[in-house]
């Protein structure tokens, strides 16, 4: 049995919503989902080239997804997010709370900043809101989301979305390949 791919993501990342709509049907094991916060990797430190919107909106259709809605607060600012997603991953949910809070983002435009929007994602996945709430803010939170991005570094990774098998890193367009979603 090849061993389990591993799915690194940003909340914030229209690349990783797509990508994250297609991994589980296209890859021959279910990967793990590990929220990571994208500001703190080594490529969104160098600089980058505009987000191309209409080339995500193409992408979106052809995999037949809703059309993209663009929340108003672009970029956004995803700390509170990623801790609700590492707290999701913690309470084994974070494939069915991270799919929701990338709906709520690129498919109904609403800004993953605002605790409406991860609340709302955490309801979907019959996630307590208070529940919730506490879970963002335990020190462990924290902690855990703090050990997913020192690991993704040590294994190499730049950027999201990004897909590790055992040694191997696929990042940005080709994990997009990869997944099905480019």
């Amino acid at each position: 049995m090849p061993a389990q791919p591993v799915f690194y993501y940003d909340l914030g990342s229209p690349q990783c919503y797509l990508l994250g709509e297609t991994i589980m049907s296209t890859l021959p094991v279910v990967p793990e989902w590990e929220p990571v916060l994208a500001s703190r990797l080594v490529a969104t430190t160098e600089r980058r080239p505009d987000l191309d919107r209409s080339h995500i909106e193409r992408l979106a259709a052809d995999l037949g997804l809703q059309p993209v809605r663009w929340p108003i607060a672009w970029p956004p600012d995803t700390a509170r997010a990623m801790l609700a997603a590492t707290y999701a991953k913690k309470v084994g949910r974070a494939v069915a709370f991270s799919l929701a809070a990338f709906r709520q983002t690129f498919a109904g435009g609403r800004d993953i900043a605002d605790e409406d929007t991860v609340l709302i994602a955490g309801a979907a996945c019959e996630m307590h809101p208070v529940a919730l709430t506490k879970g963002i803010d335990l020190r462990s939170t924290a902690e855990s989301l703090d050990a997913a991005v020192t690991r993704a570094q040590a294994a190499g990774i730049r950027m999201v979305p990004a897909i590790q098998i055992e040694d191997r890193i696929y990042e940005g367009a080709e994990a997009m390949a990869l997944g099905g979603a480019g």
